[in-house]
């Protein structure tokens, strides 16, 4: 997306599934050696948070030194080196609960369903009266809902029943039991692309981006496929991918797409 790593100032979990954890230990260390960081990177999360973070900063700790007595403090200062969890109590439904609230900016969170994934939540983020709400991995849900009323931006997961069945039907097929499990269960723990579009409706967002796009679309044609009639639901979204970029400008109504992505 252009940004430089070592102006990283904080990560938000929203649960610890590998697939949303697996990238934090190389981000932790970029941002330290390659912008000579002094203080380890704030990564926020709910009860379990210490954990993660005790961690990665385990399986680190070797290389913390490595770098160090290579490069020195001019380049990898061990008191920046990795990272320093930040926990907070997820809010019971119908609550917000405060994470950082410094000056303008404010970052909320909020009770997210990815049972029997627990705790799960998702994020509010106000800036200068601007808005965006992520969800993090949930089902639809009126919490949700509730929170993203009127945000400029809704960033929702979206899982494709639809194409995850054909995945599962496959499975069936061949005898991969092990696919068959997962594509049946993971189907109960995700919201659709149409739940999605009708949330970003009825909370009346500006603009709706879908990510955790599941399944991957990599075949041309397939992203009607993936809607499956969710842009007749809500026709302002983006189909999320790595680089895509929006700006929203202070104090005003606009939602620049500054890149569609890499």
């Amino acid at each position: 997306m252009g940004f430089q790593p070592g102006t990283l100032e904080a990560v938000f979990l929203t649960h610890f599934h590998s697939d949303h954890v697996d990238g934090l230990g190389e981000t932790g260390t970029i941002r330290w050696a390659g912008g000579d960081n002094t203080k380890p990177l704030p990564v926020y999360g709910p009860k379990g948070i210490k954990k993660v973070v005790r961690g990665f900063n385990l399986a680190y700790s070797q290389d913390f030194t490595y770098r160090h007595d290579h490069h020195g403090d001019t380049v990898a200062p061990l008191s920046g080196a990795g990272l320093k969890a930040m926990q907070f109590n997820k809010p019971p439904i119908g609550e917000l609960t405060a994470v950082i609230s410094d000056g303008q900016l404010k970052v909320e969170a909020l009770a997210a369903d990815h049972a029997p994934v627990e705790p799960a939540v998702g994020y509010r983020f106000s800036y200068k009266g601007r808005s965006l709400l992520i969800t993090g991995d949930t089902v639809k849900s009126a919490n949700i809902e509730k929170f993203a009323t009127g945000v400029d931006v809704l960033v929702h997961e979206g899982l494709a029943p639809n194409l995850v069945n054909m995945m599962h039907d496959a499975a069936v097929e061949t005898g991969n039991q092990i696919m068959a499990k997962i594509t049946h269960d993971v189907l109960d723990y995700h919201a659709s692309p149409v739940e999605a579009a009708e949330t970003a409706r009825d909370a009346g967002v500006g603009h709706l981006i879908y990510y955790h796009i599941v399944p991957p679309l990599i075949i041309p044609g397939q992203e009607l496929l993936y809607l499956n009639g969710a842009q007749d639901i809500f026709p302002n979204y983006t189909l999320g991918q790595d680089g895509v970029l929006f700006s929203l400008p202070a104090n005003s109504d606009e939602i620049v797409k500054v890149s569609d992505g890499l």
